[in-house]
């Protein structure tokens, strides 16, 4: 859980400004399920800072003026999920920390590693802890939190999700968030409820940025979610998939200046000077 007592004081009102909410500032069920989507529409998820060679900054303050500030930039799930950890509890929502192994695709869920960010939020009278999570770059993301309840499905914003148990080796029951696509229940990402603490990511936000192995170190991998449709850079493929009835189209960008382009003016990004996107 972080530490809110010793943590920096949070500007809500600029972090509201820059997803557009301009609802209720109540620790409940309907503004958490609000401010998520919000996040999730306003800042998009994007790798190059890990493409230019570096691990970027966790500190809320940088936090702040990259992807609050800034505008014209967005982050990856440890940047998205620490700035909105910080804004849920500005909201007096009792945040956790977690950890999880990304399994899409996976055959086995222990062959992957416990990369990616999440959240855990409890709020003030109710009963049910809510699995919230603004920074998982897949079409199978949550678009809203949902409660945290084995084997039941939740409609979030028109997308189909559930948790499930799975076999584990530890003291602590495995979770797995499940999307609901191309007509089956397909596994998202894996965790347990341990709590985790900036310090843990700190370490993981540096080998998945550094490692020449990671494949955030070696091609652009951006997204932006609109009302209408679900937008992913993937090195030099620029995919759109609709909202409405799941139509994707795909096309190839022939060079660099198209991907600067395309970064631009679809996604809102402004790519750094001297980085390369397309190698």
């Amino acid at each position: 859980m972080s530490d809110s007592a010793s943590a920096p004081r949070f500007d809500l009102d600029a972090y509201f400004g820059r997803i557009g909410w301009a609802g209720a500032r109540r620790p409940d069920a309907a503004t958490l399920r609000g401010v998520q989507l919000a996040h999730l529409r306003a800042i998009p998820f994007e790798n190059l800072d890990a493409l230019g060679g570096r691990a970027p900054s966790l500190d809320l303050a940088d936090l702040m003026a990259k992807l609050v500030h800034g505008r014209r930039r967005g982050g990856y799930c440890y940047e998205h999920n620490t700035l909105f950890a910080a804004a849920l509890e500005a909201l007096g929502v009792r945040v956790t920390l977690l950890t999880a192994r990304v399994v899409l695709g996976a055959d086995r869920f222990a062959d992957r590693p416990r990369t990616h960010m999440a959240l855990l939020a409890e709020l003030p009278g109710d009963p049910r802890p809510y699995l919230a999570d603004v920074g998982f770059g897949a079409l199978g993301s949550l678009l809203e939190p949902v409660p945290l309840i084995a084997d039941t499905e939740f409609l979030d914003a028109g997308r189909r999700h559930r948790l499930v148990h799975a076999p584990g080796r530890g003291p602590l029951e495995t979770w797995v968030l499940q999307a609901h696509r191309a007509g089956d229940w397909q596994a998202q990402y894996a965790f347990t409820v341990e709590p985790f603490e900036p310090s843990d990511y700190e370490v993981i936000n540096w080998h998945v940025a550094t490692n020449p192995r990671s494949p955030f170190a070696r091609r652009p991998y951006v997204q932006r979610l609109t009302p209408d449709a679900h937008l992913l850079l993937d090195g030099d493929r620029l995919t759109v998939t609709r909202t409405d009835d799941g139509t994707v189209t795909e096309r190839k960008l022939p060079g660099e200046t198209e991907a600067r382009r395309a970064l631009a003016e679809e996604f809102g990004i402004d790519a750094p000077e001297g980085l390369t996107l397309l190698r």
